[in-house]
């Protein structure tokens, strides 16, 4: 019985450290993405896949709108107006990355699109608007997460933002 008791223990702290170890190599895998230096080509890149996708966006989500229930109304109307606020915040901060001379500046820039666009994510988790709409908003949010990541901000939906 106590043998039994002893394989089963060191089994149980086997299993215990091979996962505290691979939570460790996930953490340290983390922080190096989010802490790694970027070139500004690189991250130039990313700016220029946001503004894509959120112009690929905007334009669907204007149709989505005008087949929902929210058509006609004064939701209708915020909603697009943030889209296109996201739209016209992401072409400034292209236009801002491209005038400066260290992509870090443009902080403040990054952090107003992940703003806005808080308030259209937490719409589409409400309301479903097609599996068009969806996906376009999925790779606009994983974009602005990235830029998010570069900038060392929260994430898009983050209670930091309004």
């Amino acid at each position: 019985m106590r043998r039994h008791f002893v394989n089963i223990s060191i089994g149980f702290f086997a299993v215990l450290m091979v996962l505290t170890f691979a939570d460790a190599s996930n953490a340290q895998r983390r922080r190096e993405s989010r802490g790694r230096m970027r070139s500004k080509a690189e991250v130039k890149q990313i700016v220029n896949r946001v503004e894509d996708r959120v112009d690929n966006f905007v334009k669907n989500y204007d149709k989505s709108l005008d087949r929902s229930r929210a058509d006609g109304s004064n939701l209708e109307d915020w909603l697009n107006r943030r889209a296109r606020d996201l739209e016209s915040a992401t072409d400034e901060l292209a236009r801002e990355f491209d005038r400066r001379d260290a992509w870090a500046e443009n902080k403040e820039e990054v952090r107003r699109c992940l703003n806005i666009a808080t308030d259209i994510d937490k719409n589409m988790r409400k309301t479903r608007y097609g599996a068009t709409t969806e996906a376009n908003w999925n790779r606009v949010r994983y974009e602005l997460n990235t830029l998010a990541d570069v900038y060392n901000l929260p994430k898009v939906g983050s209670s930091s933002y309004r």
